[in-house]
């Protein structure tokens, strides 16, 4: 299992979400439970397709390598954690 950390944003209309441990993986919603349940699902799918699960670094790893820096990561965005269970165990 693997816990991946997801920043989920604010926008005008909706709320989106991404991970920095799953490059390219993002998900939407019309509410935040809506795109949480959206981003655990788009995680699932996304590391389906890899040949191995990419390892989640954690949050301190991203503070040190500057994510929340400004201009990185906008003031209206929160932090969650996700668990994705081995490849071999997603249904």
């Amino acid at each position: 299992m693997q816990k991946y950390l997801v920043l989920i944003e604010k926008a005008e209309s909706n709320y989106s979400s991404f991970s920095p441990d799953v490059p390219g993986c993002r998900a939407y919603g019309k509410s935040v439970e809506e795109t949480l349940a959206n981003m655990k699902e788009a995680l699932e799918l996304h590391i389906e397709e890899l040949d191995e699960m990419p390892l989640a670094k954690g949050l301190q790893h991203h503070r040190n390598a500057g994510i929340f820096k400004e201009g990185g990561v906008d003031a209206n965005c929160f932090v969650v954690h996700v668990e994705i269970h081995s490849k071999n165990n997603i249904n």
